[in-house]
């Protein structure tokens, strides 16, 4: 994969991660409270780092998150949405209740007033984002191929 030497489109690259970053994570923890959520929010930070990788270089992107990482994310979003699901069966509820397992619901309006969506959605925003990035890096380095 070719380095891209316009420093115009590096700089703007850089200055660019950390609120891409940010607005990702944003979305992921509003998503219970307002639209977006954690596929919207994996989105946007799977889509941060292809940016990277397309500007200034897959080895450069490795270095920032290596192939390990990217694969524990990508068990760990299912696993932590599994194991979230199992508090209202030890609640002696049906799988993923909120109320009857006695989570605290919240304020309607606030960020954690749905229970273990807020935190449910975590897990997805980190599956859907390891696995954009996983899925990026497989493809571009068999187009080097």
């Amino acid at each position: 994969m070719l380095v891209v030497e316009d420093i115009i489109l590096r700089e703007i690259t850089t200055i660019l991660m950390p609120i891409l970053q940010m607005y990702g994570i944003y979305i992921i923890a509003h998503g219970a409270a307002s639209p977006g959520g954690g596929f919207a929010g994996g989105s946007v930070l799977g889509l941060s780092m292809m940016l990277y990788t397309l500007v200034l270089g897959r080895d450069k992107s490795l270095k920032k998150v290596p192939p390990k990482v990217t694969s524990l994310l990508v068990s760990f979003g299912p696993l932590w949405y599994a194991s979230l699901g199992f508090i209202g069966i030890i609640g002696g509820v049906n799988y993923l209740t909120n109320k009857g397992a006695g989570v605290p619901l919240g304020t309607p309006g606030n960020l954690f007033s749905s229970g273990l969506i807020a935190i449910i959605t975590v897990g997805v925003g980190l599956k859907v984002a390891s696995t954009m990035l996983s899925l990026f890096h497989i493809l571009s380095e068999e187009a080097e191929e």
